[in-house]
């Protein structure tokens, strides 16, 4: 799946489960790019309920706060976007999802590639289904994050 068919995904996705767009936009066309653009992050990763998911789109907000590059990101597994020590509450939370479609107001602590340690507040994780209905994935949007102690050496 490549990038817009992703963010075409989370666009569609997120209307579906709450009856409003994710990106305002006057014209549908642009909204892929609205949302490449938006100043809140947007992340989502793909694999079978229960599984460590695999990145497979990133927005600009979400790759400069995790500190990736497309290329670097894209691919790798979705628990890396958390310490070791809060995997397990991640993991619960997204079975949780998987059960229940979404989960609103989410806090959780997250940290970049080079280290630094973030809280984010308020996000929503939500399910991926294709059209037919099949669980795809999950994908995750937020615009609250504050930094915390770095862990960098």
């Amino acid at each position: 799946m490549n990038a817009a068919e992703s963010a075409e995904l989370i666009l569609a996705n997120y209307r579906r489960l709450f009856g409003r767009d994710l990106v305002d936009t006057a014209d549908p066309s642009c909204a892929t790019q609205h949302l490449w653009e938006a100043p809140r992050a947007v992340l989502s990763a793909l694999g079978p309920p229960g599984s460590d998911h695999l990145f497979n789109y990133a927005n600009r907000t979400a790759l400069d706060l995790f500190e990736y590059e497309w290329s670097e990101l894209i691919g790798q597994p979705s628990s890396t976007s958390a310490e070791p020590v809060h995997r397990d509450e991640r993991r619960r939370l997204l079975d949780e999802v998987s059960r229940h479609g979404f989960i609103e107001n989410y806090s959780g602590i997250r940290i970049s590639k080079r280290g630094r340690r973030f809280r984010i507040d308020k996000a929503t994780v939500f399910n991926l289904l294709d059209p037919a209905g099949h669980y795809l994935g999950q994908a995750a949007t937020f615009a609250d994050w504050t930094p915390l102690a770095d862990l960098r050496t």
